[in-house]
């Protein structure tokens, strides 16, 4: 079975009991400053699950591509990726736990064909003040035999995109999982594990399913109840697959085996003896085609900085293997996962040529390290291996700190340092910028604080006074919004004149001053286009839409959150301007 067999059967199984498709929306997330990618499926509809309408309706389902910056470290055993295309479906305030729970099962069972002897359960054992999920645990009782349920705890069955509850930031929504576990029997046991899917971590178990009853909100003092009760269903493909294929690898199943086989290829070495890094080469390199599809370029911060690590890292391992020839495995990633995201095809040369500069760039990057560690007082030749060179902890982590190396790297190129020193200067650097991150990121989940919301509804301001200075072919090409500032972007080939920031200020504060009402309609994409409502009108946008009237001044689709009266905006100023580069500018504005 493909991806993409597995893909339709899961659309329609949903489809036939009232939900409706949405679209796959980009890994590089719109107007949430809080992340870097989406990393689940759930995460563009947060607002829906606290409440606001969708437009399609309360039962949906879709496949969304995930990224999980955190998982880069994990790559390198049977079965973890950082990219991964996740099944959804969800239910808004609608059904619950009696639907979800003997659904999920019909689906595994009849439509995926899984074995039901190897299906195991867990569910929700309760913390604090959030209860044993008594509910789910019942009605699992009456479909498998008890002696395959199991309880866990926050750190498996409580989902939050921050983790446990003590992680997650006020204003976050989270809720207790039941989980769904493949049990391969080819795997063996290590010694310290037990035989179930809560206490095993090799591999044997396979978590194949989520099921969130996503139904409370952190606030100050704890856990309150959302005002719907709320079912959000994941499940990766990729592992789904190795399920159905019977594979206890994901590397091996027929949408990794090729790639696996391509790097054997171009190395010359078996896939058996050096697991470990054609693992970690075939993810990253996924990982990296899919972003620098979402027109990424390697760079020193955010997503460019991922992407770089994610390239580095599969170039470490590539050379640890003698491999040459990378771009046959790039054009072999784009062969096994065009089927379902055909845009990889149109963009290839473009995914390729970031990629392959990236390697030029790195090639210089480590000749030039090699030629400052070696002429350092510090550099001596290893009384334990002639082929390797001391060198002082300090030098290394100036190494890692001016030259991205990891130390993994750094050893890779013939380097020995003290390891403990290293790790604690580590251990300081990212004290430092966890402290930034935790500034950075302390709106939570798709920020909803008060200037955030002033921000989007500016922006719908800002995007129609810009038009009706300078003409309809200027559009919107990208924001970002959060407490502190807006950031919006546009088609323009030059800078804006100080008299011209100043006319558009004065448009966008004189609307705010009227105190224009601001309202939602959901409507068929065709009539949004008809009534002229400001969109791109691409692949993202679903069957029935969104569209944002500001009295009527301005009709844009958009997901919200709005203020409900301009008023609310109090005032908005352009603090900023800069030149993004292909015919773009960039402004950057205060409200408030």
């Amino acid at each position: 079975m493909t991806a993409r067999e597995i893909i339709d059967i899961y659309i329609n199984f949903f489809e036939k009991r009232g939900h409706k498709q949405i679209a796959n929306s980009p890994l590089i997330p719109e107007n949430d400053p809080t992340t870097l990618f989406t990393s689940s499926g759930m995460q563009p509809l947060v607002p829906y699950l606290l409440g606001e309408p969708h437009p399609a309706g309360k039962r949906l389902v879709n496949v969304q591509n995930c990224f999980r910056a955190v998982d880069i470290e994990e790559v390198g055993d049977n079965r973890h990726e950082t990219f991964f295309r996740m099944l959804g479906n969800w239910s808004l305030g609608e059904y619950f736990k009696s639907e979800e729970i003997p659904w999920l099962w019909e689906l595994l069972t009849k439509e995926f064909g899984l074995d039901r002897e190897k299906l195991y359960i867990t569910v929700f054992k309760g913390d604090g003040n959030i209860e044993k999920d008594n509910e789910a645990f019942e009605i699992w009782k009456g479909i498998v035999p008890e002696d395959k349920i199991f309880f866990a705890g926050v750190d498996k069955n409580w989902w939050s995109r921050s983790g446990i509850p003590d992680n997650m930031p006020v204003g976050e929504i989270g809720g207790p999982d039941t989980e769904v576990y493949y049990r391969f029997d080819d795997v063996e046991h290590k010694k310290e594990c037990k035989d179930n899917p809560v206490d095993c971590e090799c591999g044997k178990f396979l978590e194949i399913a989520n099921s969130v009853f996503m139904q409370y909100k952190k606030t100050e003092t704890g856990f309150e109840e959302l005002p719907q009760k709320n079912v959000d269903y994941g499940g990766g493909i990729e592992r789904l697959l190795a399920a159905i294929e019977e594979k206890s690898d994901v590397f091996q199943t027929s949408l990794f085996s090729p790639i696996i086989k391509t790097i054997e290829d171009e190395s010359g070495k078996p896939y058996e003896q050096n697991k470990k890094e054609m693992q970690i080469i075939a993810d990253h390199l996924a990982a990296s085609v899919f972003i620098a599809s979402e027109n990424i370029k390697p760079a020193k911060t955010e997503q460019g900085y991922i992407l770089k690590r994610l390239i580095r890292r599969a170039l470490d391992n590539f050379r640890i293997l003698d491999g040459e020839n990378i771009s046959a495995v790039l054009q072999k990633i784009v062969e096994q996962y065009s089927p379902t995201d055909e845009i990889l095809k149109e963009k290839y040369e473009e995914i390729k040529n970031v990629i392959l500069e990236e390697q030029q760039n790195y090639q210089k990057t480590i000749g030039k390290a090699e030629k400052i560690i070696s002429a350092s007082p510090s550099a001596e030749p290893s009384e334990q291996d002639d082929n390797f060179m001391n060198i002082s902890a300090d030098d290394a982590f100036k190494m890692y700190t001016t030259h991205g190396l990891s130390p993994t790297q750094i050893r890779s190129l013939g380097y020995v340092f003290d390891e403990q020193q290293f790790a604690e200067k580590m251990e300081e650097h990212q004290k430092l910028s966890r402290a930034g991150a935790e500034q950075k990121f302390k709106g939570g989940l798709a920020d909803h604080s008060e200037k955030t919301i002033m921000g989007h509804t500016a922006t719908h301001l800002l995007h129609k006074a810009l038009q009706d200075m300078f003409g309809e072919k200027l559009h919107q090409t990208g924001s970002n919004i959060t407490s502190e500032r807006v950031r919006f972007d546009f088609n323009f080939d030059r800078k804006l004149e100080d008299s011209e920031i100043a006319e558009i200020e004065k448009t966008v504060n004189g609307k705010i001053k009227e105190n224009l009402p601001v309202r939602f309609e959901i409507m068929p994409l065709e009539k949004a286009k008809e009534i002229g409502a400001i969109g791109l009108f691409d692949e993202k946008y679903a069957n029935d839409v969104k569209v944002y009237f500001i009295n009527d001044y301005s009709k844009e689709l958009c997901g919200g959150p709005h203020v409900n009266f301009t008023s609310q905006i109090k005032q908005f100023k352009i603090i900023k301007q800069e030149n993004i580069g292909h015919g773009q500018r960039r402004l950057y504005a205060e409200v408030g």
